[in-house]
């Protein structure tokens, strides 16, 4: 029986599977994703040794800490959310994909300082030039709002896909999928720390490598190996032909202005904040030298580009074969796009060439994703209550390393549980605006401050603070006033309307105001007093 992806009568977003496929998925999800979390349990630190859990020593080669950064930077809605605005936006997606490589650039010019001045948290960065527990309660502030908002997202991906792939139907099937999901991943987390998280992201890197090529290779084999052929196709099933391949058509409801302003606003957030979000920067600790940083980040723009290349091809494939009309009217995010264009080429091959496998494989390639990318955020958030938080501000310094590997193992639990209470709770919602927020938060917020503290000298303590609180309070503030929380169908309130901030992204205004605050705070700082010691700054 050939595997079928189609839309169900059950309504938008759900997916029908022939039953031969769903045994196959269920199969192929218990006998490969579990065991990859128990590999990830089983390979956690021996002894209760902080170095360990939170950088694994700090021994990774170049080409292994590649592999692991790339699953660190990767999340399924980078993967997902791309080909799906590939597949309806056209160029716009494609400009999407080459930010995402391009952001790889800032975090290699930022990692040779990052890891030669890092410990185990931002909060060990930042203190070498503004010590002190209010530094680190800021540091563990804003972390959080990046990583919870994004853990949300994950979660709540994670739910909807587990639940259509594995054929979860009726009220709470989502919700229960996100429980299972999340209780899988805090325990790895809490358990594996930082060396199970890099066998599960080596694991997931290869898969998702695989996963790509794959569908790739059958989707160009349906087209005669012609690129030409995919994307004129690609442009009459977008609906749009003549401006498939012109930028503007992913913000229009603003007007010209408004359009393009969001535009830019979208890719400078995507450039600069993703290199920033605590669970990338702080993956760089894990090397062993600044050299071998920087050689890691090299190797890892290689590998994501080829993973952007590729989902670049899969959203030519589902505007192609699916239509742009199909997958909105499937997910109003697209992100069900390549769950969908598989169903189609697999549907579209003999039993004997693997169809069901097919699907399996981007099944297992997705779960994997989610899972990887979910772990290591919230050992980075964990890591953050505990090293900072606990042990530098409540117990100031004085604990044992046993004592803080274990509250960084109840804060992986604490955090992983309020997020998946936070994801089950806003189930149905339109969440996606969450993730530009946690991209928000780092670029407005973590980028000035990184900038100032490790190439600006004069940079003190009351800048950091003011760039921190001022870009968070900023980025947040417009954010909540804007067209994607209210006043919107899309929004995440539509029958509210306080959207008095004309942008859907805030970053064009939060980031300038976040670096002029850090300017004000440190030049009004040393007019009140002398500037604290200077730390040595290598460029």
């Amino acid at each position: 029986m050939h595997p079928r992806i189609l839309l169900a009568a059950g309504g938008p977003g759900t997916l029908d599977l022939d039953t031969d496929t769903r045994a196959w998925v269920l199969v192929g999800f218990l006998t490969f994703i579990v065991p990859i979390l128990l590999i990830c349990v089983l390979n956690g630190p021996e002894r209760d040794r902080v170095d360990d859990f939170y950088t694994a020593g700090r021994g990774l080669r170049p080409v292994q800490g590649a592999l692991v950064l790339t699953g660190v930077y990767l999340s399924a809605a980078t993967v997902l959310g791309t080909t799906g605005t590939v597949a309806v936006f056209g160029f716009d997606g494609l400009f999407i994909a080459l930010c995402t490589v391009l952001s790889l650039g800032v975090l290699l010019l930022l990692s040779g300082p990052l890891r030669e001045r890092g410990s185990y948290t931002l909060g060990d960065t930042f203190a070498l030039r503004a010590p002190g527990p209010s530094a680190r309660i800021a540091v563990a502030v804003v972390t959080l709002s990046a990583c919870v908002p994004y853990l949300i997202v994950q979660l709540s991906g994670a739910g909807k896909t587990t639940a259509m792939l594995l054929g979860l139907s009726g009220p709470g099937a989502e919700q229960t999928a996100i429980v299972m999901i999340g209780a899988l991943v805090v325990c790895a987390t809490a358990f594996g720390g930082m060396r199970g998280m890099i066998a599960i992201q080596v694991i997931k890197t290869v898969i998702l490598l695989a996963m790509a090529v794959a569908v790739a290779a059958v989707l160009l084999h349906r087209f005669h190996w012609s690129p030409d052929s995919l994307i004129e196709a690609a442009g009459r099933g977008s609906g749009r032909p003549e401006g498939y391949m012109r930028p503007g058509l992913r913000f229009t409801a603003g007007g010209p202005v408004a359009g393009t302003l969001d535009f830019i606003g979208l890719m400078v957030t995507i450039v600069l904040g993703v290199a920033c979000m605590p669970h990338v920067a702080t993956q760089l600790n894990t090397a062993p030298d600044t050299a071998a940083a920087r050689r890691t980040v090299r190797h890892t723009t290689a590998l994501v580009g080829a993973v952007c290349l590729l989902t670049t091809v899969l959203g030519f494939g589902a505007s192609a074969l699916i239509g742009a009309r199909k997958i909105l009217a499937a997910d109003p995010g697209a992100t069900s796009s390549l769950l969908m264009l598989t169903g189609d080429l697999a549907g579209g091959s003999s039993a004997q060439t693997g169809g069901a496998w097919l699907v399996v494989l981007v099944s297992c390639a997705v779960f994997l994703t989610t899972l990887a990318v979910v772990a290591s955020v919230t050992l980075a958030a964990a890591a953050s209550v505990a090293h900072d938080l606990l042990t530098n501000v409540v117990r100031r310094g004085r604990t044992t390393e046993g004592r803080e590997v274990a509250a960084a193992r109840i804060a992986s639990a604490v955090v992983g549980g309020l997020s998946i209470c936070l994801a089950v709770w806003v189930q149905g919602w339109n969440t996606g605006f969450l993730s530009t927020i946690s991209l928000a938060v780092a670029c407005s917020c973590l980028l000035p401050a990184l900038v100032y503290s490790l190439f600006w000298r004069g940079f003190t303590h009351g800048g950091l603070l003011w760039t921190l609180y001022g870009g968070l309070g900023c980025a947040l503030g417009l954010q909540v006033v804007s067209p994607v929380f209210s006043g919107s169908p899309t929004a995440l309130f539509p029958e509210w309307d306080i959207a008095w901030f004309p942008l859907q992204t805030v970053a064009l205004v939060s980031l300038p105001v976040a670096f002029l605050l850090g300017w004000l705070g440190s030049v009004t700082g040393r007019r009140r007093a002398a500037a604290l010691p200077e730390q040595p700054v290598r460029a």
